[in-house]
């Protein structure tokens, strides 16, 4: 009688997951434009592409990738204080919503319209909507997509947004929007917090405090939209009973509570904020390990123009709304 395969002990595969997101944190660092997110997802896809890489300390993965990035969703809460939206003010937050919401509406329906697949649909509007590849990575678990199409939208949503760091500045200055304007319009329409920053330096001194507010003013919104996402996805399989917001989901709206409070000293926070870059680009650096280079190729055309309507959507509508609330 054969001996039943015992499971992949996960320890190894932890270590090396912890250490390929810190790699891709000290990577971002040279190639800052990037993004350690879709560095780590690279960096995974090499790592697949190698004989043996099932084997050894990586066998067995995929828990360990959903584990780590529940964990950094979680802590990625302890970066976001409800007083930061009072910064932001009325006119702002309302920008924040009407662009949120529209963008997602617009990017849903054009997915259905263009043919793509709903899942990645729902990844697409939820990353160009919401904050980029994080907002990729959190829904992911909802939405059970191919590991072909998280890999995907990473990159698309990186491309786009690097474009608008160079775009929303040089428009902003053409346009003649003062400080203020200028750095709603970038919080509310540029993907990735980094991003944000990268753009609010190219605007002024000024600028940073308001755009990055802004921004995580529209991070503040993944758990509401993770909730329709999810509800969305149910039809396909949600096991009855599930609950539709997950505990991971709840932990980041904990999280926020908690900084809110401000009842951590500096340095826990400072950890905190480590910890939860270093769990995502490990996440990534796991769901990388599913890729094949082959897969990727060619990208689909209704994808392609998905992203570029999604992109419009965000950049145009954001604009819209700030000269008319702010």
């Amino acid at each position: 009688m054969l001996k039943p395969t015992p499971p992949p002990r996960r320890g190894p595969a932890v270590v090396v997951l912890l250490a390929a997101g810190g790699a891709s944190l000290g990577l971002s660092l040279v190639v800052p434009w990037a993004g350690p997110l879709l560095l780590a997802l690279v960096l995974g896809g090499v790592v697949a592409a190698t004989p043996g890489a099932g084997r050894g300390p990586l066998a067995g993965h995929a828990p360990v990738t959903r584990a780590l990035l529940r964990g950094g969703i979680v802590l990625l809460g302890l970066r976001l204080p409800l007083d930061r939206v009072a910064d932001v003010g009325v006119g702002g937050v309302a920008v924040v919503v009407l662009t949120l919401t529209t963008t997602f509406a617009v990017t849903t329906t054009a997915g259905r319209v263009l043919g793509v697949d709903r899942r990645l649909t729902a990844l697409v509007a939820t990353g160009f909507s919401v904050c980029g590849a994080a907002a990729v990575a959190a829904v992911e678990d909802a939405v059970r997509p191919r590991e072909r199409d998280v890999a995907v939208t990473v990159a698309l949503v990186t491309v786009h947004g690097t474009a608008l760091v160079l775009l929303v500045p040089w428009a902003a200055a053409a346009l003649g929007l003062d400080d203020r304007q200028a750095a709603v319009w970038a919080g509310a329409s540029i993907h990735e917090v980094g991003q944000v920053v990268a753009a609010a330096a190219l605007l002024g001194p000024g600028a940073l405090a308001v755009a990055t507010a802004v921004k995580l003013t529209r991070v503040l919104l993944l758990a509401p939209v993770y909730a329709v996402v999810a509800r969305g996805a149910g039809a396909g399989g949600r096991p009855r009973g599930t609950p539709v917001v997950p505990w991971f989901v709840a932990g980041f709206a904990a999280a926020v509570a908690v900084r809110t409070a401000d009842v951590l000293p500096a340095p826990v926070l400072d950890v905190a904020d480590g910890a939860a870059s270093v769990l995502l680009a490990a996440a990534m650096f796991g769901l990388g390990l599913g890729l094949r280079v082959r897969d990727l190729l060619p990208l689909p055309p209704g994808v392609l123009a998905l992203s570029a309507v999604a992109t419009a959507t965000v950049a145009g509508t954001s604009l819209v709304l700030v000269l008319a609330l702010v």
